[in-house]
């Protein structure tokens, strides 16, 4: 046996007594922390995507993200946590905590309460479909967005939750996804890029100019989502520890790094360094450190932030004018590609000395096989959810009377034509 499998073996009975002990540390970080990634929804991503969308659609693209917030929320207490997180299931769970049966204020996972837990992980699956929502803005029908949100998170993102983190298949295989690679990034731009093609193109769309409302906005959205990041990747340690002190500040090292990476890029091939680019650069950065943050050193989270921009950048600027689709806000550019090349990276650049919390990390040490177990996990990913949320696509389509909006409403805007309000009284 190898030396560091004996140096895990001999933990194993203070994180054991760990488990039956509250610890009032652990506690407050994680209450922080889901109080960050929270922010990270409802004005974080809000902004950032409204801020890219048309004046006459901001409002609704803000709306689209807000409502993903709320009924992932309900959605999350009420079943979601259920399915994802208890029973033994190789794919999905069961309904054994359906509205939070048998869970109590003195219910702990591990050094803090079981209600804390359930919050921070109902923000992530709250932001994973509020992710999706970027591909598909200016087109898709609110109605049918609303039903969406509620089947997908209950059926696409629950199962890959379940699979990654919660007993599944592939977390007893040894998949590393420290905060969400594949289950958030991968999972919701996959989603968007499967509405995007169902929904088809905006009118106009390439030949029309389709300028961002506000480049201030976005920036502004991406200021907040880097903050949230902290309590996104710190907290996924789940304790107040060195881990999530190392994973905050590879998330900020790798963000920098990436935010950087894309300026130079575009003052390369552009000749114009662009405020819109370094945001998506940092955003592209922290998709990609998300697997890895707790697991890798500076070295490593150089590498993944520097090499997300690049792919971000590729996607974003080539790739999606090469097959002629249109992701509206690049949802799949950026959060896929950008979180599939970080749960690779995670593969490659995974330490065996950090970020270890009882999850089997099956020969962690032998790079080939952990890399062959990653591919499992972005491969999973990627078939369940293209089909998953194909299917419930068209569901929603068909009981809301088809999933785009009319002509008339796609040109006027969706603001004052779904909404009867306007995201910027100008006039």
């Amino acid at each position: 046996m190898k030396k560091w499998h004996l140096a895990l073996l001999a933990l194993l009975p203070s994180f054991a007594m760990a488990e039956d002990k509250l610890s009032s540390g652990d506690t407050a970080w994680m209450i922080v922390a889901t109080a960050f990634v929270m922010l990270m929804t409802p004005a974080g991503l809000a902004l950032f995507y409204g801020g890219m969308t048309r004046a006459k659609n901001v409002l609704n693209t803000y709306m689209m993200v807000f409502i993903a917030y709320v009924l992932g929320s309900i959605v999350w207490v009420l079943w979601g946590y259920s399915l994802s997180f208890s029973g033994d299931g190789a794919i999905i769970g069961d309904l054994s905590k359906i509205f939070l049966k048998g869970v109590t204020t003195d219910s702990l996972s591990g050094t803090y309460p079981e209600f804390v837990f359930i919050a921070f992980q109902g923000t992530f699956a709250a932001i994973t479909v509020a992710i999706a929502s970027g591909s598909a803005i200016e087109r898709m029908k609110f109605s049918t967005w609303v039903l969406f949100t509620i089947l997908w998170v209950t059926f696409v993102y629950a199962p890959i939750a379940h699979m990654v983190w919660g007993g599944g298949f592939l977390y007893n295989d040894g998949a590393l996804d420290f905060a969400g690679g594949t289950v958030v990034h991968m999972n919701g731009g996959l989603a968007g890029l499967v509405l995007a093609l169902f929904l088809g193109k905006r009118k106009g769309y390439p030949k029309e100019a389709m300028h961002p409302s506000s480049v201030i906005l976005t920036a502004l959205g991406a200021a907040i989502l880097w903050f949230g990041w902290f309590g996104f990747n710190a907290g996924s340690e789940f304790a107040a520890d060195g881990v999530a002190g190392s994973a905050l500040l590879m998330t900020n090292f790798a963000a920098a790094v990436a935010a950087l990476v894309w300026v130079l890029i575009e003052w390369v091939v552009y000749k114009k360094p662009t405020l819109l680019g370094a945001a998506t650069g940092a955003v592209a950065g922290l998709v990609a450190i998300t697997p890895a943050a707790g697991f890798v050193d500076v070295l490593g989270a150089l590498i993944i932030g520097a090499g997300g921009s690049v792919i971000g950048f590729w996607g974003v600027a080539w790739l999606k004018k090469v097959f002629k689709y249109d992701d509206s806000l690049d949802a799949f550019g950026v959060h896929f590609l950008a979180g599939l090349w970080g749960a690779l990276a995670t593969g490659l650049f995974a330490l065996q000395n950090l970020a270890w919390d009882g999850s089997p990390l099956k020969d962690h040490g032998d790079r080939a096989a952990q890399m062959m177990v990653q591919l499992e996990s972005v491969a999973v990913t990627m078939i369940f959810t293209a089909v998953a949320t194909a299917v419930v696509y068209f569901v929603s389509s068909l009981l809301t009377g088809g999933g785009r909006v009319d002509e008339e409403t796609e040109v006027m805007g969706l603001d004052e034509a779904v909404h009867g309000e306007r995201g910027f009284n100008l006039k």
